[in-house]
């Protein structure tokens, strides 16, 4: 009579037939995910004067939404040189008095009720805040506050600035 198979026996019956079926494991998957990857694509055969794969068309595609700085603000990217000797200094065009800042800064968030800021001339919202004083409401809006950026998140505005439109603002509510 032949020799019955027992269930414990494998086909695998030396090292060499389990290196052969190790290594076939890993490499036929392999294998067949590249070959499916190159009929799928076509190949995906690029051109050496295609103007989409220049490095100036990559390094656009890939450069960085922006920067971030920690310590002390970069100066503007249009910051003014030095004006040549004998230059007329001309006063710059932006919002010199209380009105002028409260609609081209503070109107941002104020004029909305934005992240929580009390809306311009509520007198419910701002009748608590203008009880601390106008100190307390110069320091807030210079230095911040919560969600509120010093200075309104215009860097550019000198203190006296945004004295006028904490004055502006407290004279709305009133």
């Amino acid at each position: 009579m032949a020799n019955p198979v027992h269930a414990e026996e494998s086909f695998i019956k030396t090292p060499k037939q389990l290196a052969i079926v190790v290594v076939a494991a890993f490499a036929v998957p392999v294998i067949v995910i590249v070959a499916l990857a190159q009929y799928f694509t076509g190949g995906l055969h690029i051109k050496d004067d295609d103007p989409a794969f220049t490095a100036a068309a990559t390094a656009k595609r890939i450069k960085p939404v922006g920067d971030l700085v920690f310590g002390a603000a970069p100066p503007p990217p249009s910051a003014p040189t030095a004006a040549p000797a004998g230059a007329v200094k001309v006063a710059a065009a932006g919002p010199t008095d209380g009105k002028g800042v409260v609609e081209k800064v503070c109107n941002v968030c104020h004029g909305a009720g934005i992240a929580g800021a009390p809306k311009a001339g509520d007198k419910v919202a701002w009748s608590p805040r203008i009880s601390q004083g106008k100190p307390a409401l110069y320091e807030h809006a210079i230095k911040g506050i919560r969600m509120m950026p010093a200075k309104g998140g215009n860097a550019a505005l000198a203190d006296g600035e945004v004295k006028a439109a904490v004055d502006y603002m407290v004279g709305m509510a009133k």
